[in-house]
């Protein structure tokens, strides 16, 4: 005869929060800001082809710290739920809070119901048009949704990282101004993160519809010098 152990559900829900949580603190953090023009996300990424940062929609990003396996399969199922959106309705019918909430549900379900929830943060970003606003949303292991006002920061040591960053963004800079924040809140007093070990996007208005750009090292030294 088998004996089953009884958990209670608070601790279960704990023992799951902890399990998430430890496995996103191992991850490397990452940066999302406004500018005065645009939205920048910078990660702390020395892979060069294992991206944290993508392009999602016309207007719409993602990005993604913790386990790439799981967070990579979020994004690719929130393209595809961008682009079938878009399709059946229009493509102004495709804003970041729907699928922030798209993501929320999935993840809420992993967390509650799934043999083990998901050890990833996840941030979507929409750049601001005549229809829509400028956003920034960040999604936690369990569902939460958190609609930032002017950045977040997502993966391990978020909250000193969000103190260094805070306390050089009183008010909303240029990109070069505001890069130069967000790389030396990740990198702190005691290091310095080399250019190849950044990851970068924008998303901003270059007179066309896709408004995402991966800026390459060259172009992330020239504006960090």
């Amino acid at each position: 005869m088998t004996n089953y152990f009884y958990v209670s559900p608070e601790q279960l829900i704990k023992d799951r929060a902890e399990f998430a949580q430890k496995g996103i603190a191992r991850g490397r953090s990452m940066v999302a800001a406004i500018y005065d023009i645009g939205v920048l996300l910078v990660a702390e990424n020395p892979s060069a082809s294992l991206n944290k940062i993508s392009e999602v929609y016309d207007r719409i990003a993602f990005a993604g710290v913790g386990k790439y396996n799981e967070f990579d399969r979020l994004r690719e199922a929130g393209i595809r739920w961008a682009d079938g959106t878009g399709f059946t309705y229009s493509r102004e019918d495709v804003d970041a809070r729907a699928l922030a909430n798209y993501y929320a549900q999935h993840l809420g379900d992993m967390f509650t119901e799934g043999q083990k929830p998901l050890e990833v943060e996840i941030l979507v970003a929409q750049l601001g048009s005549k229809f829509r606003p400028t956003k920034l949303y960040r999604v936690a292991y369990e569902g939460t949704i958190s609609d930032e006002a002017r950045f977040a920061v997502l993966g391990g040591d978020a909250e000193t990282i969000r103190e260094r960053f805070a306390a050089s963004e009183e008010v909303i800079h240029p990109l070069k101004e505001t890069l130069k924040n967000a790389v030396n809140a990740l990198a702190g007093p005691e290091r310095n993160i080399p250019t190849a070990d950044l990851e970068v996007g924008i998303l901003e208005d270059r007179g066309n519809r896709r408004t995402f750009l991966r800026l390459d090292d060259a172009q992330v030294s020239e504006l960090l010098s």
